[in-house]
């Protein structure tokens, strides 16, 4: 069975591994070793309810084989993004073009650097080895994340957002960051990347500037890969779409990746899912994603369940994985 749960300093190896296969453009994953150990710290206080700070706040999430005990893939929800440190994107803008003696009238697109979801919560750094599709691996471990958010609204914003990786190549190279970052960073993609990941974003703030980029004065190339997502996460971008996350118009200001956002209530794993106590239920079995209701031990995964309106009977292995008994509460998405 595959079981994603809270993140351990005990995971450190594995964390390590899975950022090294992760490859370039995984900014949250662009880190040392020391820095992914201080990630699996600050996961296991936040699990813990010990950061009173929301903002200061990452939940990392493991994703586990039950039968072989590998670390298999990893996620992340923060709980508020762009406080402390600036959450910057381009917002894309249309400005109207008009001379009434020329009798011109055009609109011309520009981006705009932003901090627009200071606040909200951010799902990402999902990663799963390619081991492991076909499975369901990728749809649990993005699913667990509302479920996660489910457990205790009052640990994360009233909005969730998500990045998605742009166009890179398979050298890492952005013809996005070459033609609009890099003349302003004077660094590499992936110098840019890890500071990224690893300051304040203060440099941001800094070098990059604060008029419009005219999209019309960029090269074609650079113009058709403005928020479009990475071709290995074209089935993530489905997935969050099918939660009810929509794009309106922001782009990572190194890829030119997509990002979209959903109100946390409209979040459709988090709105169809219920919670019941475990116990005898007669009726149909079903297939769903069933969490215990532990933050501090957070757990998740799919599996054969009975369910009524008080009551949830779990198979014994999905209870086992949970570490549920009888008069626990759980939470349930029933798949459809």
């Amino acid at each position: 069975m595959l079981l994603v749960r809270a993140a351990r300093s005990s995971d450190h190896a594995a964390f390590t591994a899975l950022a090294a296969a992760s490859g370039p453009g995984f900014t949250s994953l662009a880190v040392s070793p020391d820095a992914l150990a201080a990630k699996l710290l600050n996961s296991e206080a936040a699990f813990n309810g010990q950061i009173a700070d929301r903002s200061d706040a990452i939940y990392q999430l493991m994703l586990e084989d039950t039968e072989t005990g590998e670390v298999v893939g990893t996620s992340a929800v923060k709980a508020g993004v762009g406080i402390k440190k600036p959450y910057f994107d381009f917002k894309i803008m249309t400005f109207a073009q008009a001379s009434k003696e020329a009798g011109k009238r055009f609109d011309m697109d520009a981006m705009l650097l932003v901090n627009d979801f200071a606040g909200c919560s951010e799902v990402g750094s999902l990663f799963v080895l390619d081991s492991q599709r076909g499975r369901g691996a990728g749809r649990l471990m993005a699913q667990s994340r509302y479920m996660l958010i489910g457990t205790d609204r009052s640990r994360f914003g009233e909005r969730v957002v998500a990045e998605l990786r742009g166009v890179v190549d398979e050298k890492g190279n952005s013809v996005f960051f070459d033609h609009v970052s890099h003349p302003f960073f004077r660094m590499s993609f992936d110098e840019a990347d890890r500071l990224s990941a690893s300051t304040d974003n203060q440099f941001i703030l800094d070098l990059m500037p604060t008029h419009p980029i005219y999209l019309d004065l960029l090269p074609k190339t650079v113009r058709d890969v403005i928020g479009v997502t990475h071709p290995h996460g074209v089935n993530a971008r489905k997935l969050l779409e099918w939660e009810g996350f929509e794009y309106h118009r922001y782009v990572d200001i190194f890829d030119g990746g997509p990002l979209v956002d959903c109100p946390a209530d409209k979040i459709r794993t988090i709105k169809e899912g219920v919670v019941r106590e475990v116990g005898a239920a007669s009726g149909e079995v079903v297939q769903a994603m069933v969490s215990n209701e532990r933050m501090s031990d957070f757990r998740c995964a799919f599996g054969e369940i009975t369910i009524n309106d008080t009551h949830i009977a779990l198979d014994a292995d999905l209870a086992r994985a949970l570490d549920v008994t009888q008069g626990d509460r759980v939470r349930a998405w029933v798949r459809i």
